[in-house]
């Protein structure tokens, strides 16, 4: 398509999750939505089917991989993988590469960074964060908050090889100050948490989400929908955790059990949290040790995990996109979109079969 041509979706626009914000068609204009027919318009291209917002991956790594920051290439090509599976927007959830060449390329899904992962001294991924002690916390956020699209990643909890088994890196104190400093300067702080111990001293320090809490339990579930303290599960990376166990088995079999139970239970924590209000958001963690691409099967682990459809898609969607402060298919917004062949909303399978992605209003797949 000319940058002149006009894109006509026609069909079943996907306005909201709601049958009153369902439209027949829109228009493309100059890379933006309107709803109102362009006049005159001849260069015109009709694309028909079910259209959704641009999906969001709200937990991705794009410049990373299992031994830490790739190369741009390498970054290109995950980027490429996940817009061929629709999803357009992409919180990246710490990353040590700089990815900032992605935004002058209007073929690429938009990025909101986190900057770098925060981690404790020798309690993370080698090569993957930040590893420093609490008394430079705060030095580090309010670094991470300069760098990042206003989030910041904390590890809040790994394996402490003295102990055997997961534990919190952060003390409270430290936590506090830290996620204070990051509010000061406009950020949200978001920590990778599995387990339960770490928990409850991030939401009562202020934190604004967690990724995986796996640690969720029934004490801990009010607390999080009072502080309005949103989730993002991962829950195709948490189907990893048998394997990760069995390899450290021999080493830390505590950590080992603790992370089977933690994976034998993940259904019923994710369901319970819905149920009593927490915000729940598509992530895959795809770029460590995941490839890209999985967010379809992230929306049907939702499914699995006993969230209906329609909120599960949603997760991916236009919740999605409102949490992080970007536009769906709002009149005048960027025309970032992908059009279906069938209803998604009737079974979210369907979103592992995109007809169209379409992004800054050119299709693209």
């Amino acid at each position: 398509m000319s940058d002149r041509a006009v894109l006509h979706v026609k069909g079943r626009v996907l306005v909201g999750p709601d049958e009153d914000r369902v439209r027949d068609e829109l228009w493309v204009v100059g890379g933006r939505i309107t709803y109102e027919c362009p006049i005159g318009a001849r260069d015109v291209r009709t694309v028909e089917g079910w259209a959704l917002p641009g999906l969001v991956d709200a937990h991705c790594h794009v410049g990373l991989d299992a031994h830490g920051p790739v190369t741009d290439d390498v970054s290109e090509k995950q980027a490429l993988t996940d817009r061929e599976a629709g999803t357009l927007l992409i919180r990246d959830a710490g990353s040590p590469s700089d990815t900032r060449w992605i935004d002058d390329r209007d073929d690429l899904p938009k990025i909101i960074r986190a900057g770098r992962h925060i981690a404790r001294t020798r309690r993370y991924i080698r090569n993957y964060a930040h590893e420093i002690e609490p008394e430079d916390l705060v030095a580090y956020v309010a670094q991470e908050a300069r760098r990042g699209d206003g989030w910041v990643k904390l590890v809040g909890d790994w394996i402490d090889r003295d102990l055997g088994d997961l534990s919190a890196c952060w003390p409270r104190e430290a936590a506090e100050a830290a996620i204070t400093e990051a509010h000061r300067l406009g950020a949200r702080v978001t920590a990778h948490c599995f387990a339960e111990d770490s928990l409850r001293d991030l939401v009562e320090a202020g934190i604004d989400c967690v990724e995986h809490a796996t640690g969720l339990t029934e004490d801990l579930i009010p607390l999080f929908a009072e502080r309005g303290v949103a989730i993002v599960p991962t829950l195709v990376n948490i189907a990893t955790f048998p394997a990760l166990a069995a390899g450290g088995e021999s080493k830390y079999p505590r950590w080992s059990a603790h992370m089977r139970s933690l994976h034998e239970r993940r259904y019923d924590t994710v369901r319970a949290a819905h149920d009593a209000g927490i915000p729940v958001y598509v992530g895959t963690d795809a770029g460590g040790a995941l490839p890209h691409g999985l967010v379809a099967g992230e929306v049907e682990e939702l499914v699995t995990a006993g969230i209906p459809p329609l909120q599960a898609l949603s997760a991916a969607t236009w919740a999605a996109r409102s949490w992080l402060g970007r536009p769906g298919l709002d009149e005048g917004a960027p025309a970032d979109l992908v059009v279906y062949e069938t209803d998604p909303r009737a079974d979210v399978r369907v979103l592992a079969g995109p007809r169209r992605v379409v992004l800054n209003g050119r299709i693209v797949a």
